[in-house]
């Protein structure tokens, strides 16, 4: 009997700003990068759908605790608009539910669409999403040929800017808040030019503080050695680049990292705070109103401030 190959495991802790290309899941791109880093833990902060491109961060080991937070943050996107065409799943993956002519759209026509989904507004989300009704995602009823009740949900598009008009193509950029589905949106927009309209690509640009400037690309991963990956990776704290630090001497780290709550000689005005001593990153605390922070996430004892150690 062939004697199975023991795989090389090592112990993996950042932050992979990748550069998703369009084709793969979320899921596929995350298993690939998990192999080139022989990394023994690793998650995703959000999916992107196999159409779209652009930033996908991936935690890897202690990175991972600290993920959750990016889930609620807002986001940037680039998308392309085709009018006149509507599909099944409100994007150029599903099958052509109608085709309707496109009036001669000028900018001010355009401006005056996009104008309507600016600021707080309500979405129906597909049925093709991974929203849950009674346990089982939507895609599953509509592969099924299903439609259920769906709610309206409030979000928020911070910025909407027209990039580009020409013939049936519309490009736009946006900011927006959690939740937001670009596919919706674009089927929105063309219904408010009488039209119909679909998404036909898509580039997430930024979450949260994270940028897919500097992001690499899974081709550029395999084509070095394992310690030019290495110095792709961000800090773990990088994830919580957004919130105030606090510093703690020795003794106050200490009991930190043992679940107490250290009173702080500056505390920050937010109440979620990262957290350091002699600049090494403890973990994610909060800010109490007696001035005391008290620890919500930490890291292990030996993650080193930045980088990578191997098992």
């Amino acid at each position: 009997m062939p004697v199975r190959e023991k795989k090389e495991h090592r112990r993996v802790d950042g932050v992979l700003l990748l550069d998703k290309g369009a084709g793969s899941t979320s899921n596929a791109a995350l298993q690939k990068a998990k192999r080139l880093y022989k990394a023994v833990k690793a998650g995703h902060t959000g999916t992107l759908d196999p159409l779209a491109t652009g930033l996908l961060p991936l935690c890897f080991g202690e990175a991972t605790k600290f993920a959750a937070g990016l889930l609620d943050a807002d986001k940037s996107y680039r998308a392309r608009i085709r009018l006149g065409v509507t599909t099944t799943t409100a994007d150029a993956e599903g099958e052509v539910l109608e085709i309707r002519p496109v009036p001669a759209v000028s900018r001010a026509m355009a401006e005056a669409a996009l104008a309507r989904f600016r600021g707080s507004i309500l979405q129906l989300p597909p049925m093709h999403s991974a929203l849950k009704r009674d346990g089982k995602p939507l895609y599953e009823y509509a592969r099924q040929g299903m439609q259920v009740q769906r709610e309206l949900r409030p979000v928020t598009v911070f910025r909407l800017e027209l990039e580009r008009l020409e013939g049936d193509l519309l490009e736009i950029a946006v900011d927006c808040s959690k939740g937001t589905y670009i596919r919706t949106l674009a089927q929105d927009i063309g219904e408010a030019l009488g039209c119909g309209a679909h998404l036909t690509a898509l580039r997430r640009t930024r979450i949260g503080p994270l940028r897919v400037e500097g992001a690499v690309t899974l081709e550029a991963l395999e084509a070095m050695d394992m310690a030019q990956r290495d110095r792709c990776l961000a800090p773990v704290d990088s994830l919580l680049a957004g919130l105030p630090a606090v510093e703690l001497d020795g003794a106050g780290a200490g009991r930190f990292c043992h679940g107490q709550a250290v009173p702080v000689a500056r505390p920050a005005a937010t109440p979620a705070v990262r957290v350091y001593s002699g600049g090494r990153f403890l973990g994610l605390g909060r800010v109490q109103a007696d001035g005391r922070v008290t620890p919500q996430r930490l890291v292990v004892a030996e993650q080193p401030f930045r980088g990578v150690q191997s098992a």
